[in-house]
Formats: C-alpha cells, sequence, structure tokens
C-alpha cells in the first residue's frame, strides 16, 4: 500500500511535470561506466550501527510499503531493463539539452538495479546540457535506498548536494522526497531523511537542519535518536540553547525521550543557563519515564546538583550510582566532596576522601591515592584503619615498601592498632624486598603483641623453606607449636618443600610422618611436592608409590601432577614408562600441555633418540598443542649434537616463520653444533647475530667458542674470547679453564697453563676427574712424567680415586721413557685400589702402543 503520509502543496516554480514511469522504454541510456567512489569519514560512533528500531518509544512505522517491493517483485510497474536494452549510443547524439524528465525516465529504468541507475546519474551529470533538478536527485535517492548496499551512496549523495549553493530549501527537499515516493509508488524509507538531516549538521548548515527536523515532523517522518543527538548537541555548542527545548519538546510529543546521551546534551544544555533545578527535574522526570541511564548519565546530573550545592542529593546519586555497579569518577567523588564541604558536611566528606584513596588504589594509582591522603593529614583530617589498610597494601604491592613502613608507624602514633591484615601485608612487603631484619623485627613485635596468626607464621615459614634456611624454619616451627598455634597443611608443605629442593628427602619424609602423626590430611600439593622431590633425586620407585598412595586416598591429581609424573620419569630416563603413563592419564582425562610434551622430546634428545623426538613433536601438533621456544630449542639441540645441522638450521627458520623469536639456549646449541663440526666463521656468525637481536651470550656460548678454537690448534683466537668471556664480565667455570689448559698443554705452553689452573683454585673451583686426565696428558705429553706423577697425589689429598685413563697415560709415559719397572708399578697400584685394567693397559704393557687423548671427546663443561 501507498504512505498514507499528508502531502504538502508544492510551488508552482518548482513543480515538475513527471512522465508515465510505465513508457520508458525509449529513452536513451548510456553506457555504464566505473567511478572510484567517494570517501566520507564516519558521522559519529554512535551512528556506526542503527538498531532496528532507533526509536524505541516512537509509535509508527519505519517503512511504508507501496504495492510493489524490492527487489523485483512482479507486480511492479517497472520494466526489468537491462543497461544494454537501449543503444549506448543514442546519448551521443542527443543534441538537446537532458531534461529533468529525461533522467527521471531514464533512472526508472534502472530501479531494480540501484548501482546502474547511480553510475548512468554520474554519468549523465558529465554531459552537455544536464539540467540540475531536485526531482532527479529524489527518485535516484530512492532507488539507492531499495539496496542496503547502497545506502552509504545515499549519504555520500546527500552531503554532495546539500554542500552545494543550489539545492532548495529543507522543507522543498523533504516535500520532494515524500511526493516523488508517492508518485513512482517507492517504499518510503525513513533513512534517507535522517541522512538529509546529518548532511545539513555536517556541512555546518544547523539552521537548514532545524528546518530539515521541523519539515521532518510535519510529514511525521520522526527523526532517530542518534541524529536527533547530533543535531542537539551541535544546538548546544552554538548556545541555541532555545532552539534546542523546541526541537526536544517536539520529540517528547510524540512520545520519543531520546537515550542516555540525550541526557547527557539535556543536562549540559540545562548547565550552560545556570538552571540546575531544571536539569534536575529533567534528570527525575527521564529515569520515571525508564530511559535507560549509564554512569556518565548519573556523573553529570551529580555535578550539576552538587553545585547549588546540594550534599544530600548528590551523596543520594552518587550511592545509587555505585549500587547499579558503576564507578564513580574522581570528577564525581570530588564534586560531592566539595559540596559536603561548603555544607560544613565533614564526616561525610572524610568518608568520601577515604573511598577515593580507596578507589585510586583499585585503579593501581597510587600516587593520586597517596597525594589525596596527604591533602586529608594536612586538613588535620585522620584517615581511618580501613585507608591505611588499603594505603599500606598498595605500596607493599608497587614495591614501595619505605612509605608502607611509614604508614604502618603513622597509623600506630594516630592511635590505630594495626590488625594482623596490616602486620602479613608489611611482613610480606619487608619480604619481598628483601628486608630480613625489618621482617624478623615485624614479626617478633606481632608475636610478642598476640597479633601474629597461622598466616603470619606461614609468611615467615615459606619465605625461610623458598630460601634453603631449613635450620631456622624448622625452629620457628617449633616455636609455633609451643605458642599454642597449630601448624596447618600449608605450614607442612612448606616445609616439605624446603627439605625438597636441598635434595633432603629423608626429612621430607620425616615432616610428612609428622603431619600424618597430628592428624592433618595432606592434599595434591603435599603428594606433588614428594613426588617431584623423590624424582629429583632419582628414586622413581618412591615417587611412583607415593603416587599410587595418592590416588588410594581419592585425592584426584591435577594437571600439576600428572606434568610432574612425566617430567619426573623423562629426567631419570625412564622414557617407555613416561609414554605409557602419558598415555593412560589421556585415557583419565587429562589434557596434555606443551610443557608436558616438551619434557618428553627433551627426555628423547637427551638419550639421543631424535627420530622418537621427532615423532613425538609430530603428534604434539597432531593433537592440537603448538610447540613453543622451549620445544624447538629442545630439536635444535639434539639436531645439532647428532651433528644433523641441516636439520636444525630448518627448524630455526620454521621456528621464525611461525613468529617465535630464537632464546640464548636455541642460540648456544646452534653455535656449540657448529664449533663441533669446527666451522668457527659461522658459529661467529651466530654469536654476533645473537648480539644484534638484543641477547646476552652467556658462559655454555663462550664455552662453545673457545673449545671450538682448541680444537683447531688456534689457541690465540681460544685466549681473545676467554678475555673478551673476562671483560663481559661472564665468570669462567671449569669447563673454561679444563678447555683453555688442555689446548695450551698441547702447544707446550706449560707455564701459561699452570698459571690457569692455580688461577682457577683461587676462585674457589674444583677441578674433576676430567681437568686431572688434562694435566696428567699434557704433562706426560711432554715429558713432565714427575710433575704428572704428582697429579696423583694431589688427587689422593682431594679424596679423588684416578681413572683407567688417567693410568694409561701415565704407564704410556713411563713405558716410552723406558722405565718399565714404574710402568708395572704403576698397574700394580691400579689393582690395589681396585681398578680393573683395561685392553689399552695390556696393550701398552705387552705392544707398547697407546692411542691417548680420548676423554677429551666428550664436550666441554658447561
Amino acid at each position: 500500500m501507498r504512505s498514507a503520509i499528508s502531502f504538502s502543496t508544492f510551488s508552482p516554480i518548482l513543480r515538475w511535470p513527471f512522465t508515465n514511469p510505465k513508457c520508458v522504454c525509449s529513452v536513451s541510456i548510456p553506457p555504464a561506466i566505473t567511478e572510484p567512489e567517494i570517501l566520507e569519514k564516519s558521522t559519529s560512533e554512535s551512528l556506526s550501527h542503527f538498531p532496528e528500531d532507533p526509536n524505541p518509544k516512537a509509535n509508527f512505522p519505519e517503512k511504508i510499503s507501496p504495492e510493489s517491493s524490492f527487489p523485483g517483485n512482479s507486480s511492479s510497474p517497472y520494466p526489468r531493463y537491462s543497461q544494454d536494452t537501449v543503444p549506448t549510443s543514442q546519448i551521443h547524439q542527443e543534441t538537446t539539452p537532458l531534461s529533468q524528465n529525461h533522467v527521471i525516465d531514464a533512472l526508472l529504468c534502472h530501479v531494480n538495479d540501484p548501482q546502474s541507475a547511480l553510475r548512468y546519474f554520474k554519468r549523465a551529470e558529465t554531459q552537455r546540457g544536464f539540467i540540475r533538478g531536485v526531482d532527479a536527485y529524489c527518485v535516484l535517492l530512492h532507488i539507492l535506498m531499495r539496496s542496503p548496499e547502497t545506502h552509504g551512496h545515499a549519504r555520500k549523495l546527500l552531503n554532495r548536494y546539500v554542500s552545494g549553493d543550489s539545492d532548495p530549501s529543507p522543507v522543498v527537499f523533504v516535500d520532494h522526497l515524500i511526493n516523488c515516493a508517492k508518485r513512482f509508488d517507492f517504499e518510503l524509507d525513513h533513512r534517507v531523511f535522517n541522512y538529509l538531516l546529518n548532511a545539513y549538521i555536517r556541512a555546518n548548515r544547523i539552521e537548514s537542519a532545524i528546518d530539515c527536523f521541523n519539515a521532518m515532523i510535519c510529514q511525521d517522518v520522526i527523526p532517530w535518536v542518534p541524529y536527533m543527538n547530533i543535531l542537539l548537541t551541535a544546538l548546544v555548542r552554538r548556545n541555541m540553547i532555545g532552539e534546542l527545548r523546541d526541537l526536544y519538546n517536539k520529540m517528547v510529543l510524540r512520545g520519543i525521550y531520546g537515550d542516555h546521551f540525550t541526557v547527557h546534551v539535556m543536562v549540559r544544555a540545562c548547565l550552560k543557563e545556570g538552571r540546575v533545578e531544571e536539569a534536575e527535574e529533567y534528570f527525575r522526570e527521564t529515569k520515571e519515564r525508564g530511559v535507560k541511564l549509564d554512569a556518565g548519565a548519573y556523573s553529570i546530573i551529580i555535578q550539576a546538583v552538587c553545585k547549588k550545592p546540594n550534599s544530600n542529593l548528590g551523596l543520594e546519586l552518587l550511592e545509587e550510582m555505585k549500587e547499579r555497579g558503576w564507578v564513580p569518577s574522581e570528577a564525581t567523588f570530588t564534586s560531592v566532596i566539595v559540596a559536603c564541604v561548603a555544607q560544613g558536611n565533614m564526616v561525610e566528606a572524610l568518608r568520601l576522601k577515604e573511598e577515593m584513596i580507596n578507589w585510586y588504589c583499585a585503579q593501581g594509582n597510587l600516587d593520586s591515592a597517596l597525594n589525596l591522603f596527604n591533602k586529608i593529614t594536612e586538613d588535620g583530617l585522620f584517615p581511618n584503619k580501613v585507608t591505611y589498610s588499603v594505603l599500606i597494601e598498595g605500596c607493599c604491592n608497587s614495591g614501595n615498601i619505605e612509605k608502607a613502613s611509614e604508614l604502618y608507624t603513622q597509623m600506630k602514633l594516630n592511635g590505630i592498632p594495626p590488625s594482623v591484615f596490616n602486620v602479613n601485608s608489611l611482613l610480606r612487603g619487608y619480604l619481598k624486598a628483601p628486608l630480613w631484619e625489618e621482617a624478623s623485627k615485624l614479626f617478633d613485635e606481632a608475636v610478642d603483641c598476640g597479633v601474629a596468626n597461622i598466616f603470619t607464621y606461614n609468611i615467615m615459614m615459606s619465605w625461610l623453606c623458598k630460601g634453603g634456611k631449613m635450620d631456622e624454619a624448622c625452629s620457628l616451627l617449633d616455636n609455633m607449636v609451643n605458642q599454642g598455634m597449630v601448624p596447618n597443611v600449608v605450614s607442612y608443605n612448606d616445609m616439605i618443600l624446603g627439605h625438597c629442593r636441598k635434595g633432603n628427602m629423608d626429612m621430607a619424609s620425616s615432616v610428612f610422618s609428622d603431619m600424618l602423626a597430628r592428624g592433618l590430611k595432606p592434599n595434591v600439593v603435599t603428594y606433588s611436592i614428594l613426588i617431584d622431590g623423590n624424582f629429583k633425586k632419582g628414586d622413581s620407585e618412591k615417587a611412583l608409590d607415593l603416587f599410587d598412595q595418592m590416588l588410594s586416598l581419592n585425592i584426584a591429581p591435577t594437571d600439576f601432577t600428572f606434568n610432574t609424573i612425566i617430567n619426573g620419569l623423562c629426567k631419570v630416563g625412564q622414557m617407555s614408562e613416561a609414554r605409557d603413563k602419558l598415555k593412560k592419564f589421556l585415557e583419565e582425562g587429562f589434557i596434555p600441555s606443551c610443557m608436558t610434551y616438551n619434557s618428553i622430546v627433551d627426555g628423547f634428545i637427551k638419550e639421543g633418540n631424535i627420530d622418537s623426538a621427532l615423532a613425538v613433536y609430530r603428534e604434539m601438533c597432531e593433537f592440537g598443542v603448538s610447540p613453543n621456544v622451549v620445544t624447538y630449542t629442545s630439536l635444535i639441540n639434539g639436531f645439532c649434537k647428532s651433528n644433523r645441522i641441516d636439520l636444525a638450521l630448518k627448524t630455526r627458520d620454521e621456528m621464525r616463520e611461525k613468529g617465535l623469536e630464537l632464546d640464548v639456549t636455541a642460540y648456544s646449541a646452534l653455535i656449540d653444533g657448529f664449533c663441533k663440526r669446527r666451522d668457527m666463521e659461522s658459529a661467529q656468525d651466530l654469536f654476533f647475530e645473537l648480539l644484534e637481536v638484543g641477547l646476552s651470550p652467556n658462559r655454555i656460548v663462550y664455552n662453545s667458542m673457545i673449545s671450538g678454537f682448541r680444537d683447531l690448534n688456534n689457541m690465540e683466537a681460544a685466549l681473545v674470547w676467554y678475555k673478551k668471556m673476562i671483560n663481559d664480565r661472564i665468570p669462567c667455570d671449569l669447563g673454561t679453564y679444563t678447555t683453555l689448559i688442555d689446548g695450551l698443554l698441547k702447544e707446550g705452553r706449560l707455564v701459561f697453563a699452570s698459571d690457569l689452573y692455580m688461577e682457577m683454585l683461587s676462585k674457589g673451583i674444583v677441578p674433576d676427574i676430567i681437568t686431572f686426565h688434562v694435566l696428567v696428558n699434557g704433562l706426560c705429553n711432554k715429558g713432565q712424567l714427575e710433575n704428572a706423577r704428582k697429579i696423583l697425589e694431589e688427587m689422593d689429598r682431594k679424596n679423588m680415586t684416578p681413572s683407567v685413563l688417567i693410568y694409561n697415560t701415565l704407564i704410556a709415559g713411563y713405558f716410552r721413557e723406558g722405565n718399565l719397572k714404574e710402568a708395572f708399578t704403576l698397574h700394580d697400584e691400579m689393582l690395589d685400589r681396585g681398578l680393573v685394567p683395561d685392553d689399552v693397559t695390556y696393550d701398552i704393557l705387552i705392544n707398547g702402543k697407546f692411542k691417548g687423548d680420548r676423554s677429551l671427546s666428550r664436550p666441554s663443561h658447561g
């Protein structure tokens, strides 16, 4: 049906003759052309998406349906014309001006193809003799509104049209839009009128926008709330408050009250004229009408009523705002506080300031909280215990322990007794700092005052256990019991964890037994700690027994427990058992993480089974678990150790393709791999790449470089890296010195090697069996057999038993010197020490053959 809207009478000058839309078959139509679309910024963030019903209170249809419908209704009065219906050459043959009737007839041929209609119109505008008419624009606009895909083109067209200087008045434009809809049976879409209203506002034609608004109202086309808000905002900015009220009242008469943004605009308008009571009344009426308000609406009305000042109403609205779950802003708090002070309500002002301090702390804005606190104290007011507690906690969490301590002291001086919450907050802060003496003093004070509770003791005990101070932790536990405090599961878990970290599983088991004797039930954390501790001691049987015991007590394992077992089995080399456990855990509902698979991959890598590691990697990916840096680093390390450097580099490239950056561990594995291949050029390139990406080389990297040049018998380069290592303040370890001593002894630089050995001892680094073999081998090769024999004496003093390889080296040395007696004496000494000579020993003694220097085939210390 056609719209029942009343149509105004047109001026004779603006009335245009309209042809019959059904008789347009012979009209000349130009070929369609493609032109770049005009870009347009979004009118407003609030207009990017409209609800289906922008004016929920309005009692009118959004669209007035004609007899025809879009698209392609068989009853449409317009034939479905294609662009090829009319010869494209005819328009070029036209010598007469393009009349508006001609353009309208051509547009109607494209009524079911809005894009084609738009292309025709743009082409027609460029033709000689084109007559600009409002009706042609109206017809095009109605066609464009028939498809959602061309609504944007309609907006752009209107923006361009009203920016010109030849458009008709807004009233005439609205009338023509409605009249065209009636004459050509277009569905009247209210969007086009709202687009027109917005176009006037965008063009800064506010008077025209008002006229457009009024014309729409007269024709019962109700402006949508978002567009109304834009117009109202523009009026407030121009101080056109009278016009604003007139427009708003017209909307109210039609049942449209706006939304929360309308409230913002109207209250600002009232405040601009200093009409606080009117703003207050408007807010109240809006709320009664059921308009959904937001935190911003409450904030602006609170600030308005506080200007009277009316602290009571401000406080009431503030509480109502908080009850709705909104957090008042700083300006809102300040407005109410100022109103309270102005009316002499200092109690409420102080309460709000304290609440504001809490709000600052909750927002993480500790500086503002402390500034406000200082202002309160400067005014001679005293905050309450809650305010002190919040500030002390905030300072401790942010690491400002000095200020936290100051507040704690000030709190006591003001006669506010600290609670156990304050003590525990400050205690955690001291220990985190770490300030052990202050923490110990505070703890003793809390115990003496009877403030300390079980949590206070547990905080201290946890810190002591994590720091390996188990004697002090045990004393604290005894003191705790003597004070009549009953340790809880957390207390015992901390003690067990401390002993496990020290590797003292006997004491951990003793504490566990004491826990059971006291009637405390261990939880999953207790068992997980004990299982992990036993695995780290290499006692997998005990670890698995504990797991079975936990299950028998109906204590459900967590993912941490499952991962602990799998990781533990991998660490002790029981890879088959680890795979079996994972399969069983999966059947029980365990969802493996990247950490789970990393443990298994690393386990296979450590036992040299790179193929199994790759199989787990593929299984991991198929399960949907994304590998991380640790996964790839393990694979790179495995490839390098198996001398498959090409696969290591391929893995590195795959990492980068997935956006993962190599860490220093991955770089060290690659560098070590190239060093073992004696490709020092590639190793150095990787070293400098490591620096370029912002990583710092560690001891393992330097040891690899030193070892690589040692293997090339280039000790000068090795010593350069040693000096660079010292300059970069990377402490040398046993591996560094052993490698350097070995290389120097091979070159016959015995004095330099001896100096490095003494330097190593002076740093408290204890030589191991490999270091002693390096010394013995180097001295024997240079004929220093007596000095080499003294190495055995030094080993005796250190309670170290020489290896068969060391004896073989010495026996071979004496054999080369022709001292067979000493060679056989060493053989007898081996037997006395319980060492079993190997084939090499007898080969030396019988045939005089020895291939030494075998021990250095293993990697240097890392």
